[in-house]
């Protein structure tokens, strides 16, 4: 009976380590099948950036190994401004008989819209506010002030609404600032120009020492050429009534600067 019992006892030990045994298999197979998937989705990753870090040595080495040259260029351009924004404050003057601001508004309206100018689509409102005055021996009072942003496209233009806006009180006009509806495309266009200074520069300069310039290994800009335009030096905020004869002559045909624009380019060629 004894030795029964002791046969039982190991069969029953051999049984649980064969169970734990399988269980172990088990999970090792499933844990080999996770590593594979894994594998499986990181080795193109791996190759991906290994074969691009590859690619950018290898780069670099011949860039740094082959014989190059090294040039600048440089192209300019004058642009003639099609938008030219008039800065037009009105105030509610401190006096007994001030003009209040809706007057004031509708005046400039009408005047603007004399001169064939659209005031929905180029006349906004660029700043609102009030100014409170006290008094002593009367009651007090809140002054108020606008400000507004017109577009016009040419310096006649720009002169006529000088001239219009004096007649009718409204002196504190000044030139914001000018632009051109197309000045990106301008910009390219001088940068794409420059680059081919350069290449014929580069040519030039292989010509000279009997080799060639190849393809290009290295394009940059240099710089963020251009300025902004200046206008002609004539004292905008003026008091009403303040433009004699020969000033509004002058006024009326107000003539701008151009935009200058500029770039500088430096590019590497291949020296063959």
């Amino acid at each position: 009976m004894e030795r029964a019992g002791l046969r039982l006892h190991l069969r029953e030990k051999r049984s649980v380590w064969r169970e734990k045994q399988m269980e172990i298999n088990r999970k090792g197979v499933l844990y080999r099948k996770i590593n594979t998937a894994n594998m499986k989705r990181i080795l193109p990753v791996l190759m991906l950036l290994l074969s691009t870090a590859g690619w950018a040595q290898q780069g670099e080495k011949n860039f740094i190994d082959q014989p190059y040259m090294e040039v600048t260029g440089k192209a300019e351009m004058e642009v003639i401004p099609n938008e030219i924004y008039l800065q037009i404050q009105l105030n509610e003057s401190d006096t007994k008989n001030k003009v209040s601001l809706q007057v004031q508004e509708q005046r400039m309206i009408e005047a603007l819209q004399d001169l064939g100018i659209d005031t929905q689509k180029d006349l906004r409102i660029k700043d609102a506010f009030s100014n409170f005055r006290r008094k002593i021996f009367s009651q007090n009072d809140i002054l108020l002030s606008k400000k507004y942003e017109l577009l016009v496209h040419d310096g006649v233009t720009a002169g006529k609404v000088l001239l219009a806006l004096e007649k009718i009180d409204i002196a504190n006009v000044s030139i914001d600032r000018v632009d051109h509806s197309e000045i990106e495309k301008f910009r390219r266009q001088v940068k794409v120009n420059a680059v081919k200074v350069a290449k014929e520069k580069a040519q030039e300069l292989a010509q000279a020492i009997g080799q060639t310039a190849g393809k290009a290994l290295y394009v940059q800009e240099v710089d963020f050429g251009g300025f902004a335009p200046q206008y002609s030096n004539i004292a905008l905020n003026r008091s009403a009534g303040s433009f004699d004869t020969g000033m509004k002559d002058k006024v009326a045909s107000l003539d701008f600067e151009t935009i200058k624009l500029q770039y500088t380019i430096l590019c590497r060629f291949e020296l063959k």
